[in-house]
């Protein structure tokens, strides 16, 4: 089954191509800053890499910039910046929509999260000082934080560390939504 791209990767190819050059940074010194392969960032800038939200993180930080910056229509004015999906599973059917973001000691993100049943989303650690509160919607999320795993049921709310390493399962039948907030 093929995907059209989210339109979160042009986004996504043209604010960070605009950042770099903008900081007079190559692609190779962004690459080293981030701490990725330069293979993958040339692969971000030309929209062809379903970039991992942990990615993106490390690319923001490096350059001094909030994961918003990254992956908002800047075309937009703010005030009319419709949410972003910014992560869709092989099947389309699971994904997660960036719904704002503002300002915090570094920053905060609102995202809504759809995952279908059997879906894991399972990504790298966060920074160390990054904590997440996840409030579930509809289904029972399994979630695992540093190697304990919960389970979180509609209308309950989780709080965690998210530099200990998480993951988001829905071993349900049915889809599970739940809103994540991140806090750094």
């Amino acid at each position: 089954m093929s995907h059209d791209p989210p339109a979160v990767l042009r986004h996504v190819a043209t604010n960070l191509r605009r950042m770099r050059q903008t900081q007079g940074l190559s692609q190779d010194a962004l690459s080293a800053k981030a701490g990725i392969s330069r293979r993958m960032l040339v692969a971000i800038e030309s929209g062809d890499s379903n970039v991992s939200l942990a990615t993106l993180d490390r690319l923001a930080l490096a350059l001094g910039a909030r994961f918003a910056d990254l992956v908002m229509d800047t075309a937009e004015p703010p005030e009319a910046r419709a949410p972003e999906i910014a992560w869709v599973d092989a099947t389309g059917r699971s994904h997660a929509v960036l719904l704002g973001s503002l300002q915090a000691h570094r920053e905060s993100e609102l995202w809504a999260w759809t995952l279908a049943p059997g879906v894991v989303y399972a990504p790298e650690p966060d920074p160390p000082g990054w904590r997440e509160i996840v409030h579930v919607i509809e289904g029972v999320l399994t979630l695992d934080v540093g190697g304990e795993r919960r389970l979180v049921p509609a209308g309950e709310t989780a709080v965690y560390a998210s530099h200990l390493g998480y993951a988001y399962r829905n071993e349900g039948s049915a889809t599970l939504r739940f809103v994540r907030n991140i806090v750094v």
